[in-house]
Formats: structure tokens, C-alpha cells, sequence
């Protein structure tokens, strides 16, 4: 059974996008609270695939003329074509059993019988409420709902010709009868979704690596998981699903595992979930490539200061505390290093993490140019703030990528997923030893769809 597995495919849903530095420095980023809103299909073609399997074709049998107070007759009752399901207004599925149907009767007096038979067909009605219980359980409740005759049923012994009709009635209206618990007992069996809730939640609270070369893991802790009442339509059955969880990624060692729980807590119903959800993810931008960004900007270049020129000659970046620390190294009018800081941010505009609130210090041997530090701070701040920035346009569309490409697989067989990114960006930038984290919010949409229940 695969419905339940849709639940708890959050573990796959919460896809990070992240450039990794080349040393492994083991860094947990932050534990991020997310929730995920599904629209879930259910084609009642999947439920009927269910009935019709656990429905032998030949469904009734009666081989004997004397039980029934000597009715001398004999039925067999086939299927004869798969049982059809249609989505009612309350709740509810109608359910359809076409019939075929071979009758063989007895006519005579003092033991002596004369015996004829007919074929014919019909169709048997049920209705079935469904009760879907927060305990993972559904309940049904099939009824029956009596019989549209195709071809009725008579036996024509010459010149007389018998309708069986009320014979047949009585024996089909006890198998339905006896049909209906087939159905609720078929149902609950294959619509219990405790065992699969515990075996998902287990399976995928467990932390899965997600990028080998990098050593990184992805640790997901789901907290609740809440549902909307089941709709019905004539070929599907309509929920929204909406998961809270705690989602932590770890570099260097395997993070240690949620404890195994026995039973899944109950879920929560609630009237209505948004259509699209808020998913938080995070991409780590290392030093040396921010290092690597700045000397692709700044090295080697020449500015006037008092009409003489200062040429950066090395520059690098790395953290301090809370802040980005940009260490350049100049030659010529002012002929030592630069320290400028500042916290990072993210600039939509620009689509890129700057620094704002910046801080200068200028250390130089040469007590004369000091006199032009001033000046010379005011150009340098100048430049970081206007031109210095870490482009986020590669790693919005490569996070964007990645998460589309995981809400559009088929995980198991029998369950499609499909999602769709409508917006994605920076909202919070950390630091950390190696790097620069950026926390980043996506709104999406994704809908699931199971077939081969």
C-alpha cells in the first residue's frame, strides 16, 4: 500500500541546494522549521484496482437442488467485468458490480423433475461511506443498493416458460448482503495506515547524505502532520496535507538518528491548507570562493588617491565573529593592508549578499600615509559597498533545480509527484567557519498522485 508513503516523502521534499567548500570543516547549520502544504490526488481507479483483485470472479455458488427447503435450483454468479467505483457527494463511494448469472431449476412432483436452465445478467448497486479516522484508519460502511436487471431471468421448458426472478433475487440480495463486509473488511485492511505511517516515519527520519563529495547530511524530524477533510469527485478523491518539520544539515560525520517510534501520533484535521507552502533551504558560499570572487574584481587594479595611484596587489575573504572581513593588500600611495568589514545581506536589486554597516582600518608602516587615510577610506568603502558582492542568481537557479527535480519523480511505483517553484530567494545570511550561509525561502507547489494502490 502505498498511500501513506506520500506523507512522509517530506525527507525528499526538503531539497538543499548547496555549494559546499572543498575542505570538509565540519559546520551544523541551522535547525530550520518548515512546512510543506500537498494537494493529494487519490483516482478511485486505485481503490477499485483494490476491490477487484481481492473479488474472485466467480463470486457465488450454489450446487444443490435439495438445501433451501428443496428449492431445487442451483446459481453460479460471475463478474463480468471489473467492478467500477464513482465518487459520491457525502463522502461516499457508489459502487457498481456487473453479474453474470446461470440458473438451473427443477419442475416435477414425487421426486421426478424436469430440469432447464437460463444465463443472464445484471448489475448490483452499493454505497459506501467512508470514514477517514486521525489514527490513520479509514472505517467504511457499505450498504446495499439493489439490482438493474440487464436481461431477466426465465426458463423455457417448451410451453411454459418460468421467470425465476424472485428465486434469484432472494439468493443475489443474501450475497450482497454477505458482500457488503467482504468490501469493509477488504477496506480496512488495505486502507490501514498506522503500520505504514510508523514504517515511513522511521525510515525517513533517518539522516541520508545528500552530497557524497561533500560528505553532507540531511537530518529531517517531522513534528505533526495536519489534513483537510476527504473530497470526492466521480473518478478521485481530493486532501490537502500539510507537514510541519525540523530540517538540520550536517557536514563530517554521520549525524546521529531520531529515536525509532512504535506508533504514529495521531494527525491533526483542519478546514483548509494553503495550495502553495513556504519551504526554507540553505547554500553555503565558501570563503575561497568569495576570496575568489573579490581578486576577479579588485586584484591588480589601480586608483587615484591625491593624484597618485594605489594598486591592489592580494585580497582575501574570510569570517570574524559576525562579520565578513575583506584583508586587502595595496602598493604604491598607501602601501600596507586594509580591513574592511561589514555583515552581510542580501541585496534583491542587485541579486547579491553585500555587506552594509561597514567598519575600516588601514595598518601601514609609514606614519606620512596615514595623513591620506581618510581620503583613501572613503574610496575604498565606496568601492566594496557599490561593486563587492557575492552573485545569488547561480545558486537561486541551481536550489530551484534541484528542488523541481525532486518534486517531479516517481519515488515508488504508483506515486507521481509534481511541483512547480514560483519564487525562491536569500531572506537571512549566516556565517559559519568555512563560509557564508545563505537561509533560503521557496514558495511552491506540489501535488501528488497515486495510482497502484
Amino acid at each position: 500500500m502505498k498511500f501513506i508513503k506520500i506523507v512522509f516523502l517530506l525527507a525528499f521534499i526538503t531539497v538543499f541546494g548547496q555549494n559546499s567548500s572543498n575542505q570538509l570543516v565540519v559546520y551544523n547549520f541551522p535547525k530550520i522549521k518548515s512546512s510543506i502544504t500537498m494537494p493529494v490526488t487519490i483516482p478511485l481507479s486505485g481503490i477499485s484496482n483494490m476491490i477487484n483483485s481481492s473479488v474472485k470472479d466467480l463470486i457465488y455458488q450454489d450446487d444443490s437442488y435439495t438445501d433451501n427447503n428443496n428449492d431445487q435450483f442451483k446459481v453460479k454468479v460471475w463478474k463480468t467485468r471489473p467492478i467500477r467505483l464513482v465518487g459520491g457527494t457525502n463522502q461516499n463511494l457508489l459502487i457498481e458490480v456487473p453479474l453474470k448469472i446461470w440458473a438451473e431449476k427443477g419442475i416435477g412432483t414425487l421426486g421426478v423433475y424436469s430440469y432447464q436452465n437460463t444465463t443472464f445478467e445484471t448489475v448490483m448497486y452499493f454505497n459506501t461511506a467512508l470514514n477517514f479516522k486521525n489514527n490513520w484508519t479509514i472505517v467504511t460502511n457499505t450498504q446495499p443498493m439493489g439490482f438493474k436487471w440487464v436481461t431477466k431471468p426465465v426458463l423455457d421448458f417448451g410451453k411454459i416458460e418460468i421467470p425465476i426472478t424472485s428465486l434469484v433475487e432472494k439468493s443475489l440480495k443474501e450475497q450482497q448482503e454477505k458482500f457488503c463486509k467482504t468490501i469493509d473488511q477488504q477496506m480496512a485492511t488495505q486502507l490501514n495506515f498506522q503500520q505504514y505511517a510508523v514504517m515511513a516515519w522511521n525510515v525517513f527520519s533517518q539522516p541520508f547524505n545528500i552530497s557524497e563529495e561533500y560528505n553532507t547530511w540531511l537530518k529531517v524530524t517531522p513534528v505533526n502532520v495536519n489534513i483537510t477533510p476527504l473530497k470526492f469527485y466521480g473518478n478521485q478523491i481530493d486532501t490537502n496535507i500539510g507537514i510541519d518539520i525540523y530540517s538540520e544539515t550536517f557536514t563530517g560525520s554521520k549525524p546521529e538518528s531520531s529515536q525509532p517510534i512504535k506508533s504514529a501520533a495521531n494527525f491533526n484535521f483542519i478546514p483548509l491548507l494553503a495550495d502553495k507552502f513556504l519551504l526554507q533551504t540553505t547554500a553555503n558560499v565558501p570563503f575561497t570562493e568569495a576570496t575568489s570572487i573579490a581578486r576577479n574584481m579588485f586584484l591588480n587594479k589601480e586608483y587615484d588617491v591625491r593624484g597618485s595611484k594605489v594598486k591592489i596587489t592580494d585580497i582575501k575573504v574570510y569570517g570574524v565573529e559576525n562579520r565578513v572581513m575583506i584583508e586587502a593588500e595595496t602598493e604604491g600611495y598607501v602601501k600596507g593592508k586594509s580591513f574592511i568589514s561589514g555583515i552581510p545581506v542580501y541585496d534583491e536589486t542587485k541579486k547579491k549578499i553585500v555587506l552594509s554597516n561597514t567598519k575600516f582600518n588601514l595598518k601601514t608602516a609609514n606614519i606620512l600615509q596615514k595623513t591620506a587615510t581618510l581620503l583613501f577610506r572613503g574610496k575604498i568603502i565606496k568601492m566594496i559597498e557599490d561593486e563587492y558582492g557575492i552573485p545569488t542568481q547561480e545558486l537561486e537557479h541551481a536550489s530551484k533545480k534541484s528542488i523541481e527535480e525532486a518534486f517531479n519523480k516517481e519515488y515508488y511505483k504508483g506515486l507521481k509527484m509534481n511541483g512547480k517553484v514560483f519564487n525562491l530567494k536569500p531572506t537571512n545570511i549566516l556565517l559559519n567557519p568555512s563560509g557564508i550561509t545563505a537561509v533560503i525561502d521557496t514558495n511552491a507547489t506540489l501535488k501528488l498522485m497515486i495510482n497502484g494502490i
